[in-house]
């Protein structure tokens, strides 16, 4: 790492960690004291960890978490800020009713790039006191404190997806979900030289993460993987369960560099063990024959009949390296959800596919991005994007208004705006116009949840 890179590392951790450590929104605040509801950060090192930990479990309709896994919990959640809502009332006052937690992350957007996004998680609300504005004050107020913090978009993943269009929040990349009978489908695509290997958790544990980064700025929707994941990928999480089910393997090329891992899980059929299931639960490639190596290794493993695996793109190249395209099952569902907070900063951290001036028209019902835009995109893809004033008017190939989960929608080029509009979701004076900019050549996808 140079001197530049080594500094601006710096920099960016000093903003999470201030970010970690600032207050709750006072908007937010205020409202909730008004219904004698309690809102405050809580402290990952702190006692009142253990029963914010509790309500995020029961929130998800899990288990209660043992103290094992409490402590492993808190030894891998130091990056994140957490926030709980307390009812002074209730019978047990130091557990939460809601929670929420954040923390300041990159998204990869067109064009090999990175934006800063607040990334949120557990999000719950206990059913005995739904109804009362509780989402609503935590995910406006986490949205404020992120705008505040100068995070220019905030995204998350979601349980029920009808909650968060309301706050902003739009599905911009879509997951793929395979079945695949391997018998059926029969591999015709390459066949690379190097070696696929097993090795340890351990050591898996170590390769997917530093392959990730090398290759997480080539798929828009993609994001910086917090560490704790990768213990859950890889079952070194001593507290997780059903861990040693789990095999790993990795992928080198002919020059001894290891450019691929993937994690699987095999389950026996009770009555013929000629058709197992394999269970994909993580798998990263960074070159073209890793990717080839890795689908081909689980695709024609010994006793297995199915192999299953979610979290893909919908347009992986795999579907083109099978003789036999229906013995694969796509199931497409909506996944990485993402939120427009600063429209100039996150447009010109992307690129776009046609050079042409935009005039778009935002509205938000949070009031914070909303706002009428210049963006100027040139030949090579660069976009420049002025605020308008009052009244302003400017040349433009196409006006296009629309309302911010809209713009976040096709932010990472997964939809078009002649899509939307044609759902009646915005108006534009030149739909072509408008989708030709916006538009982008690599699916979004995201390959995780969090």
């Amino acid at each position: 790492m140079n001197t530049l890179d080594a500094t601006l590392t710096e920099a960016a951790e000093a903003d999470r960690a201030a970010f970690r450590a600032g207050p709750v929104d006072e908007q937010s605040r205020s409202r909730l004291a008004a219904n004698g509801l309690d809102y405050r950060r809580v402290s990952v090192d702190g006692d009142d960890y253990p029963g914010w930990l509790q309500s995020v479990a029961r929130g998800f309709q899990d288990g209660e978490r043992s103290a094992e896994q409490i402590a492993a919990s808190r030894e891998r959640s130091g990056y994140r800020r957490l926030t709980g809502v307390y009812d002074p009332q209730a019978p047990v006052a130091d557990a939460p009713v809601a929670t929420i937690a954040s923390w300041l992350s990159e998204l990869t957007v067109p064009g090999d790039a990175t934006v800063p996004s607040c990334a949120i998680s557990a999000v719950t609300v206990a059913p005995t006191h739904r109804r009362r504005g509780v989402a609503r004050a935590m995910l406006e107020g986490e949205l404020r404190a992120a705008h505040a913090a100068g995070a220019p978009m905030a995204m998350l993943t979601v349980s029920e997806s009808p909650l968060y269009g309301r706050y902003g929040f739009a599905p911009a990349a879509a997951a793929a979900s395979w079945r695949i009978e391997t018998k059926r489908a029969t591999w015709i695509g390459p066949r690379p030289d190097g070696r696929v290997d097993f090795i340890p958790r351990e050591r898996v544990r170590e390769v997917m993460p530093a392959v990730h980064e090398r290759v997480r700025r080539s798929a828009p929707g993609e994001i910086q993987v917090p560490g704790s994941h990768w213990d859950g990928f890889a079952g070194t999480n001593p507290a997780a369960e059903k861990t040693t089910e789990k095999r790993a393997v990795q992928y080198t090329d002919t020059a001894g560099e290891v450019r691929g891992a993937a994690v699987y899980a095999v389950r026996e059929h009770d009555e013929d063990f000629t058709k197992g299931t394999v269970t994909v639960h993580y798998l990263v490639a960074e070159t073209r024959d890793a990717y080839a190596a890795l689908w081909r290794f689980l695709l024609e493993l010994d006793l297995v009949a199915e192999v299953r695996a979610g979290e893909l793109s919908v347009d992986e190249p795999l579907l083109w390296m099978i003789a036999d395209q229906r013995a694969a099952k796509v199931t497409v569902s909506d996944h990485q959800y993402v939120r427009v907070l600063d429209v100039p900063a996150a447009l010109e951290s992307r690129r776009f596919g046609a050079a042409g001036r935009l005039l778009l028209d935002v509205s938000d019902p949070i009031g914070i991005a909303g706002g009428r835009y210049l963006l100027e995109a040139d030949a090579s893809g660069t976009g420049r994007v002025r605020a308008l004033g009052d009244g302003e008017s400017a040349d433009a190939d196409a006006e296009v208004a629309l309302g911010i989960a809209e713009l976040s929608a096709v932010y990472l080029g997964g939809v078009s705006p002649a899509t939307l509009a044609a759902a009646g979701r915005l108006t534009a004076t030149d739909e072509a116009a408008a989708t030709r900019v916006l538009s982008w050549h690599i699916a979004p996808r995201l390959s995780i949840w969090y």
